[in-house]
């Protein structure tokens, strides 16, 4: 019983570290008024992004199948997972196309990144307080 507890610690530890990403990632969008700068931070965020986001799910499917417990919570939790990882795939796509001297993209691109990470951390907080109601 002592190795389900390290995976729902590890399983928690991840969403912590996952939220810290993403809210660096919109502070650097808020923050940063270089875009070049900005990609480069992005994109160098972005597999640290994916592999907390993998962790998060591993750990997550290891407790559910150990408790026997595959619940409409477990059901949001996987697809609030692959929600973000389609949105983020989506965000990285859009800024990856974005050239150095295309001024106009660059400056469509920090709203839609703003909203994108927005949207993250409402779909972290709502998950969390579904699965502690239910």
């Amino acid at each position: 019983m002592e190795i389900m507890q390290e995976a729902v610690t590890t399983h928690i530890y991840a969403i912590y570290i996952f939220l810290a990403i993403i809210l660096f990632n919109f502070y650097s969008v808020v923050t940063q008024k270089d875009f070049i700068k900005l990609a480069k931070r992005l994109k160098f965020m972005t597999p640290m992004y994916h592999l907390s986001n993998a962790i998060i799910m591993y750990t997550g499917a290891i407790v559910s199948a150990y408790a026997k417990n595959f619940s409409l919570t477990v059901v949001l939790m996987i697809a609030a997972s692959i929600f973000l990882l389609v949105i983020e795939i989506k965000r990285y796509k859009k800024m990856r196309i974005i050239k150095s001297n295309e001024l106009k993209l660059q400056e469509e691109f920090i709203p839609y990144a703003k909203k994108i990470y927005t949207i993250e951390v409402s779909v972290l907080v709502f998950v969390y307080i579904i699965s502690k109601v239910f």
